[in-house]
């Protein structure tokens, strides 16, 4: 039996982390939408979400402004403040969902012990709708074309990491 599994079959609450390089764009548009998908199913008191980056330079900051204003337009208000991802979280939170394959591998250096890394996943595998993606791309140094994209990933891979969360729980 999994740890996600034993963590969900004791009525915990189960906690979601996604992960990219400054936490400004990708993870706190990740987290914003999961926040509203998870208020949407009425199950803000069994799932809380939160992000972080591998890189702590934009600590405290909001998310990107483009990022914001992208989300906006499709009904999403990013709040987050940005964080640096820490040890703690392998023992905090249940998945840990990193958006490329460079956040995978500094994610993967940091954890305590081996067997954390079993909750550690690519986004990319929560997406239905976009098979060609096999990661979730940067969007800092483009244009709005870039962030649309972005959310279009994130949109779809939210819905998947709820329907893994309800599969795996009593949800």
């Amino acid at each position: 039996m999994d740890l996600t599994y034993k963590i969900m079959e004791n009525n915990k609450i189960t906690r979601i982390l996604f992960v990219c390089l400054g936490n400004i764009c990708r993870s706190a548009a990740a987290n914003g939408i999961m926040e509203q998908v998870i208020k949407r199913e009425s199950l803000d008191s069994q799932i809380e979400v939160d992000s972080a980056g591998t890189y702590g330079g934009h600590r405290g900051e909001l998310p990107d402004a483009r990022m914001r204003a992208a989300a906006a337009a499709r009904g999403y208000n990013l709040t987050h403040r940005s964080r640096r991802i820490t040890e703690d979280d392998f023992y905090d939170f249940d998945y840990i969902i990193v958006m490329d394959e460079m956040n995978y591998e500094s994610v993967s250096r940091l954890a305590p012990e081996r067997k954390y890394l079993d909750k550690v996943y690519r986004f990319v595998e929560f997406c239905s709708h976009h098979p060609q993606w096999s990661y979730v791309p940067d969007p800092y140094y483009e244009g709005r074309e870039g962030f649309e994209l972005v959310l279009d990933l994130l949109e779809d891979g939210c819905e998947g990491v709820l329907n893994r969360v309800k599969a795996n729980s009593s949800i």
